[in-house]
């Protein structure tokens, strides 16, 4: 991958971050700022609330799946983080800390580390990062803490980017992988319409940020075929899940379409909302940032370890057997439950498009679980009082137009719920598995990492 020079004299920086640690500047100093670029118009907010825009762009430009894509977002956050951190101190770094000059500036330190890293994973960005980050470190005045700065920020994604290699991130973006099948049956997951490849199952293996392991917090089996809580979580799902469904209410229908958005764009929107409202400095801005994604990240591994240990079928697959395709995965058409308090029915589809991974747990409700403590542990209340954009079906493909409020986490967690449900795509039974394995994440990586320090 090929790295651009710094314009600035190699000697004149490293003199201004003597105290960086040397193997760091080694691993940095072939990184730095483009030569000429063209003008940008740099996204509103602090330099951290800039960047996590442009990081989250490039990131969902790129094509990213949602879980995958927080993977990019998470190095991006971890760097502008550690470089604000490494300068002003207050909280643990999530990396090993290094020496850095506290007369540094902090905004060139998260410009260049959130730079330094989205150019190594998306090179073809250039063109867009580039005069981002011309326009961006042409707002800071000249002179040593501008330089200084900028080094601490490249040392900081250099850091990144070297502890992170080999973590089990899989390219070309959103690109499959080989996994572990079970034997065919009733229960086992298939391919689902439109049958596309199985989605990222090589997420699964990623190592987490703070967690131990993405098993670290596997859920319960989901409940036997022959089971009451199976009927009753298959009758609901196939009454008020349906594309067709009369007994799903228009506002019912307009909530499962909201959580259709992008969880990239959603969660990251929300993140730069609370920033401003609470009028957030640089230091917690990154934090929160960082909190928000590793976070949500470390449960988008753990869930993906579960989806593809369980194998467990979607709704589609277990309501209409004749869906499945010759997939590979079992016999067309597809196996009866076996339950007689369940009716298969002929041609039912989602009111969604079934993600192309395995149903048990609910990706979505572990993710806002997770977000939703963290946002609950840093404001330091339930009464959380946020504002979540999604999507709106009136608008155009992709808008987060629609904008719902939340009084309280549980709220969030409560609606993300039904909307799953409604929306066709995961049990009842799922979402609730997911809600206990986002609280316990969270609460293992903020007990374990963004501690105040002493």
């Amino acid at each position: 991958m090929r790295n651009k020079l710094l314009p600035l004299a190699i000697a004149t920086v490293l003199a201004c971050v003597a105290a960086v640690a040397a193997a760091a500047l080694a691993a940095a100093a072939t990184v730095g700022t483009p030569r000429t670029v063209a003008a940008a118009t740099l996204p509103p907010g602090n330099t951290v609330e800039q960047w996590d825009k442009i990081a989250e762009d490039t990131v969902v430009g790129s094509g990213a799946f949602q879980i995958e894509g927080l993977l990019y977002m998470s190095y991006v956050s971890t760097a502008m983080y550690d470089s604000v951190t490494s300068i002003q101190g207050g909280y643990k770094p999530l990396l090993p800390r290094f020496r850095a000059s506290k007369t540094a500036s902090p905004d060139a330190a998260v410009i260049a580390a959130a730079y330094v890293t989205l150019s190594h994973f998306f090179p073809a960005a250039s063109a867009t990062l580039d005069p981002f980050y011309a326009q961006a470190l042409a707002a800071i005045p000249d002179g040593p803490a501008k330089l200084a700065g900028v080094r601490v920020g490249q040392v900081a994604a250099a850091q990144v980017i070297r502890m992170r290699t080999g973590d089990g991130l899989q390219t070309p973006i959103a690109s499959t992988s080989t996994f572990p099948t079970l034997t065919p049956g009733p229960g086992v997951w298939r391919l689902t319409p439109p049958y596309a490849a199985p989605q990222t199952p090589w997420m699964a293996n990623v190592r987490p940020f703070i967690l131990k392991s993405g098993s670290q917090f596997m859920p319960p089996p989901p409940p036997a075929l022959s089971s009451q809580q199976w009927a009753d979580s298959f009758n609901e799902i196939r009454t008020y899940g349906g594309a067709n469904s009369t007994a799903r209410t228009p506002d019912q229908t307009a909530t499962a379409m909201f959580y259709s958005a992008n969880v990239i764009r959603q969660y990251n929107r929300l993140v730069r909302d609370v920033v401003d409202a609470h009028s957030l400095d640089l230091l917690h801005t990154a934090r929160l940032t960082a909190m928000v994604n590793v976070v949500a990240e470390d449960a988008g591994i753990s869930v993906m370890n579960a989806k593809y240990h369980y194998m467990f079928w979607r709704p589609v697959t277990a309501i209409d057997p004749t869906s499945v395709s010759n997939d590979g995965f079992g016999t067309v058409p597809g196996f009866n439950d076996g339950n007689a308090a369940t009716v298969e029915q002929a041609g039912w589809r989602p009111l969604l498009t079934t993600p192309n991974h395995p149903e048990y747990p609910a990706a979505h409700a572990t993710l806002t679980s997770a977000v939703g403590e963290v946002l609950q542990q840093f404001l330091g209340t339930a009464q959380i009082n946020v504002d979540l954009h999604g999507f709106d079906a009136s608008g155009p493909a992709g808008n987060l137009n629609a904008v719902h409020h939340f009084a309280t986490t549980a709220d969030l967690r409560t609606e993300v719920d039904n909307a799953r449900v409604w929306g066709g795509v995961h049990y009842r039974f799922s979402v609730d598995a997911g809600n206990t394995l986002g609280l316990s994440i969270a609460g293992y990586d903020l007990a374990h990492a963004f501690q105040a320090t002493s």
